[in-house]
This record gives structure tokens, sequence and C-alpha cells, in this order.
């Protein structure tokens, strides 16, 4: 409400006014005046927020260019002061159905059915940021975790490439060895009392000249101690399977030296 705004502004009488007006040429944020006068903070408005505070804390120096577009979030180039480049995500849940997003994300509330976006956004960034760092302080290929704000994640840029991106001619005769590290991870993940849930040729990259993987996106990763654990687990299998049966024409099973499915009760 702009009654609100005005008395947190401290400024005098309308003095608000012009800085809003300003806001709202930029799009950062949208006049509502369907129940009442208001103005509500857009994801656009979010995201300079977000960006702001990094550059407060001296983490980034600059923006570049947008590097990945995803259902649910935006990557960008960022760079530091000592011209170091990373990666800033910023999540996007609002593009997908709220019946979706609550399906796979267990830090929403069953029971929810009327919440922000953005703090939907900044609930997946928060847990993103805190598995990426546990993950990588107990060796697991993921990108470091640098820092995070509001809904944006700071992270280390990924030599390589989406594994959907990733044709047999650039493997050549690594595609086992590339079959058997995201293999090896699923299970070590399980073993770890995680399951990714979304464990697919988008969110593996590849580096081709040493066909190590880099595991990325973690927010809707679940405990194995979840309901629907096994389930998940099995999903994200299947998934590595028909991947690479479709594209590389691979079959572990067929393979002499291929890798042995893990079996979730075994491990988990």
């Amino acid at each position: 409400p702009v009654e609100l705004i005005n008395a947190i502004s401290g400024l005098k009488h309308g003095g608000a006014y012009k800085f809003i007006r300003e806001l709202l040429k930029h799009k950062l944020v949208h006049h509502d005046n369907s129940k009442y006068d208001a103005y509500r903070l857009t994801p656009l408005g979010y995201d300079y927020l977000a960006i702001k505070a990094f550059v407060n804390r001296g983490a980034i120096d600059g923006v570049g260019r947008r590097i990945g577009v995803g259902k649910e979030s935006d990557v960008y180039e960022v760079v530091t002061e000592e011209g170091e480049t990373l990666a800033l995500k910023l999540h996007r849940l609002g593009r997908t159905s709220f019946r979706a997003v609550k399906s796979k994300r267990d830090y929403i509330k069953k029971t929810t059915t009327h919440t922000s976006w953005l703090y939907l956004s900044r609930l997946a960034a928060l847990k993103e940021h805190a598995f990426m760092k546990a993950l990588g302080d107990n060796g697991f290929p993921v990108p470091v975790a640098v820092d995070v704000n509001r809904h944006a994640v700071l992270m280390s840029i990924v030599d390589g490439s989406p594994l959907t991106q990733v044709g047999p001619s650039r493997l050549k005769d690594g595609v086992a060895n590339v079959y058997r590290q995201c293999v090896d991870q699923l299970e070590n993940l399980a073993r770890h009392g995680l399951v990714h849930c979304d464990y697919n040729e988008f969110n593996i990259m590849v580096d081709t000249e040493s066909t190590d993987i880099t595991v990325i996106d973690f927010p809707q990763m679940v405990s194995t101690k979840h309901p629907n654990a096994e389930e998940l687990f099995d999903r994200d299998l299947k998934c590595l399977h028909k991947f690479f049966l479709r594209r590389f024409d691979y079959r572990a099973a067929e393979d002499d030296d291929g890798r042995e499915d893990p079996v979730f009760f075994e491990i988990a």
C-alpha cells in the first residue's frame, strides 16, 4: 500500500512517489490498484536487489551475458573485481505452475495455497546453496558455492557442456566412462542420504576433453527417508538409461565392463 511505503521511507509527504515513479519506469515495481492503491516488486526488481547486495559485498563487479535458461532459472556470467568469471543463477519458480512446483519441492508445505513466487525462489536458492556447499565439502563433483542472496546463487563456472548438448562424436570412446561416473554419483548421493530427483542430461555437465562430469541443480533434492525416495531414485536411474540408449546407443548391461545398476534399499 502507498501509505505503508510512505511511512517506511521516512520521506516527507509524497516524497516517495518520485522514486516509485522511477522504479515503475524501469519495471522494477508493478502498480496494482485492483483492491487498493499499491505497488509490488517485480522479478526484475528482485534481481536488482540481489545483484546490488553482491556488489556491496564485493562479491561481483559486473554482469555479463546470459549463458543458460531453464524452466525455473536463468544463469548469467558475472565478473569479480579480480577479473574472475563466475556464474550467477537466478531462480524463477513462477515459470511453472504452483502445483508442479509444490509436487517437486519438499520445503513447500502441502497445505500452502497462496505463496509469493519471489519467496519460493528465495527458498530454492537457499536450499541449493546449502546443498552445493555441503556436497562440495564432501568431495562431490559440483560447482563451488560462493555466495547466496535472496533468489540468487553465486557459484564457480563449470568447464564443460550439458550432457544434452554432447553427441557421440565429441565423447568418442568416453561414453562408458561418463555413464559410470553418472551412476557412481547417483549412488554416492544415496549413500549420503540424498536423492537428486532431477538427475538427467540437462543437469549433468561433462568436460569432453577429460570426460569428467559435474552435477548441477539441487533445490528439488530430497532425503532417502522421503516416502517416495526409492521411486524417485529409480526414476533418476531410468532417465540415464533412456538418454544413453537414445543418444549413444549404449546399454551398460551389454558392456562386459559396464557399470551395474545400484539397488536403492542396499545403499540408502
